[in-house]
Formats: C-alpha cells, structure tokens, sequence
C-alpha cells in the first residue's frame, strides 16, 4: 500500500516557499518506482515552484544512528543535531560541524555538505543505496555536490575518539553572520578562488528586494523571505544576480539552491 504525506512547504521548507503537496513516503522494506521522483529530506536547500516535480521523502524509519564493527552507522533520515549529541555522548570526534548545519544526513551527503575544510564525505565509508553498499571511493564527489541518481539509505563513517568541544564554538562563529530570516542557506556556491557573496555585493544587489525576497545586507549570498515571498520573487532575484555576475565578471554563479518546478526547471542553470 503505497503512503503520502500531505505538506505545506510554504511551512515546512526553510525558505517557507512552495505549495501543499502530496509526498510519498518510502518506509523500510518497500519498493518504490518512483524513478521520476525528487528525494526532498529536510528541505532545507530547496525552492519550489507552484508546480513541482513528483516528490518523495524517506519515513521515520531511516532516522536512526549506532556503532557497528567499529563504524557510525546513521539513517539518511537522521537530523544532524542528533549526530552530533550521539557523538558527544560517546566521545566520538570529527561530526562536530553537524552541530550548525541544517537538515537531514542524506540530505548532507546528496550536497557533500560542511563548512570550510570540513565536509561529510571526509570520513564517509560507504553508503546504503538500492542496488546495495557503495564504498565512498566508487561515487564521485567534490565541493558541494556528489553523483548520485539513487537514493540514499544510510551512511557508514570512519570513526575516531576524541569529541571537540571548541570546534562547536568554531563551527558557532563561523555561522554568526548568517541571517535569522528564513532561507535555504547559501543562494550560490562559491567559485574557484572567489566568494559568491562579494560578487553578488560588487554588482550592487546586496538589500537588493523583490517583494518579500532579498539578498540579505548581513550576507549578500543569502536570499531570505520577510514572510510571504513567491516563488516568482526568488527565482527573478536568483536570474537577476547570474545575469550581472556574468556580465560583470564572466562568472557564472551555481546555484547551491534547488529549484524544483516541473515546467521552468530546464530554463534555470
């Protein structure tokens, strides 16, 4: 028997953008054939538009985390702050930065998530997919991206002792000049050896607004809703800052956002 959830996203996406939509939901031990489908875990990078693409979301099942042979085993369901406070409990380092980022560990892995040097897929063992375990080394990945077409189940990590309690009030610090407005975290991903957000201020579109949407004046990488912004508001903003980055620089930001929209997805690089 096939299980959806009903969801606002205009409630449960961090931007707080997008339609009432009907997810499936994949629970332990049934086959899905929603090849078509986008895994949405927390939605915590992603953007919908009024008319997304078939979604689907792991269930409570996924959301679990032990010690096996001598590995972190977690669910791809699993909340990062619960990472971090089950490696604290158990004096387990190098899962700290988890503390700070939002959303879900597959969500994580599917994004190579981290901040600054440190990255999820640093101490990655192998991942739980359908056809089975896939070691690390076998799946291609770098800043901010891994080559995945399949969903993820779990994750198996490397482990070390050792929990860092001064690496909470790094990752802390590193994260004081992020806006408190909602948002899907960084609009785009920084280029080689540049910053998206200098770019974004250097062609005048730092505070820049389109009805509640902005790029945020504490970090102009940010695009943040006031309450009650579109979807039309957002992805004018996003096309807006590519266009004059492009023309100003010859750099094409990447969007580090998820654009989900069944009808406009191919417009949108």
């Amino acid at each position: 028997m096939s299980v959806y959830k009903t969801i606002d996203f205009s409630r449960y996406s961090s931007i707080k953008i997008g339609p009432t939509v009907d997810v499936f939901v994949i629970e332990q031990g049934h086959k899905h054939d929603l090849h078509d489908a986008y895994l949405i875990g927390g939605a915590n990078n992603l953007l919908l538009s009024p008319t997304p693409p078939p979604l689907m979301m792991l269930s409570k099942q996924y959301d679990y985390i032990y010690i096996q042979n001598g590995r972190l085993v977690i669910g791809a369901a699993t909340p990062g702050g619960k990472v971090v406070s089950f490696c604290k409990r158990h004096n387990i380092a190098n899962f700290e930065f988890m503390a700070h980022l939002p959303g879900t560990v597959g969500g994580m892995i599917k994004m190579n998530a981290g901040l600054k040097e440190w990255e999820i897929f640093k101490h990655l063992y192998a991942l739980k997919l359908a056809s089975g375990y896939c070691l690390k080394e076998d799946i291609v990945h770098g800043y901010r991206y891994c080559c995945l077409d399949s969903v993820v189940y779990e994750a198996q990590f490397h482990m070390e002792t050792g929990f860092n309690a001064k690496h909470l009030e790094l990752f802390r610090s590193m994260r004081s000049n992020q806006p408190k407005e909602s948002s899907a975290g960084s609009c785009f991903k920084n280029p080689k050896g540049d910053y998206a957000g200098r770019l974004i201020e250097a062609v005048g579109l730092k505070g820049v607004r389109r009805g509640a949407m902005a790029f945020s004046e504490l970090h102009a990488n940010f695009l943040v809703n006031f309450g009650g912004g579109t979807f039309e508001d957002a992805t004018s903003l996003i096309v807006l800052a590519q266009e004059r980055v492009q023309e100003k620089f010859g750099i094409c930001l990447e969007r580090e956002i998820v654009v989900l929209d069944r009808n406009e997805h191919a417009k949108m690089t």
